[in-house]
């Protein structure tokens, strides 16, 4: 597939994901959304991808959200078009959360309807210091998509997520970080040397351990603690057998560092 509004650059064994649609707030219309699901196909199959960034173009805006006026434009088919986005979208997001490799949000701006949803389903997320984060979904007598309604209420907690789904409240920077919906706050002019730090970092790890660690996460709100408990057990003896795990604890044994290489 040829991009057109979705920048995809892999880089050292690190994805970059760039919504490039900087006139629209990087709002996301059913092309995007449909270049998005083959990227994310794309790193979740390519064993040469240890980590993946997602971000927007210029400084203005991480995601607007679902690009609003084209539903305005398609009144008489606002339904199927609804429909067609949302398949797109939620498998990409499915994807890129059963990966191996993480995903770091990079949020350069303001992040709503959608962007928010998608800040909240990364791994990890770092904003600039003039972020923004908005539901923005009942505003426009809309709920809420893009698995908002699964990883934000386990980021922020119930209340708090009704909160912003109920009154659209803004949050500064400062406020997401204080609610956990991001790992850290940088000024705009260290964003990128701070990701790619990360990046980085996550890429030379061990990629199947982190996949590991994302999917007993994502499966502990959904069971007991026996059952939680037994998954941990075999997923940990799993990745002992891994060249990873056995590097890893053959490099604790010789007092040095460890040499991951995905595998």
């Amino acid at each position: 597939m040829n991009y057109e509004k979705i920048g995809f650059e892999v880089r050292d064994q690190i994805a970059w994901i760039t919504i490039n649609r900087a006139s629209a707030f990087n709002a996301l219309d059913l092309q995007a959304m449909q270049e998005l699901l083959d990227i994310a196909n794309r790193c979740g199959s390519d064993r040469g991808i240890r980590a993946a960034v997602l971000t927007g173009s210029g400084d203005k805006a991480f995601c607007a959200g679902g690009d609003v006026a084209d539903f305005a434009e398609n009144s008489d088919r606002v339904t199927l078009l609804l429909k067609e986005m949302t398949t797109c979208l939620h498998t990409a997001i499915s994807r890129f959360a059963r990966m191996d490799a993480p995903l770091i949000a990079r949020i350069n701006g303001v992040a709503a309807g959608a962007g928010l949803s998608m800040a909240a389903c990364c791994d990890l997320a770092i904003c600039t210091t003039d972020s923004k984060f908005t539901s923005a979904y009942t505003a426009i007598g809309l709920t809420p998509d893009g698995s908002s309604t699964y990883f934000l209420s386990r980021i922020i907690g119930t209340r708090r997520a009704m909160e912003l789904y109920l009154t659209n409240r803004t949050l500064t920077a400062a406020e997401a970080l204080d609610w956990g919906l991001v790992n850290q706050v940088v000024p705009a002019d260290e964003l990128d040397d701070t990701v790619a730090s990360l990046a980085k970092r996550l890429a030379n790890g061990p990629t199947r351990a982190h996949g590991g660690v994302k999917k007993l996460v994502q499966m502990a709100m959904n069971d007991t603690l026996e059952s939680q408990m037994e998954r941990e057990t075999r997923t940990i003896v799993e990745m002992s057998t891994t060249e990873d795990g056995i590097e890893g604890v053959k490099a604790f044994f010789e007092k040095r560092k460890p040499e991951f290489k995905g595998r």
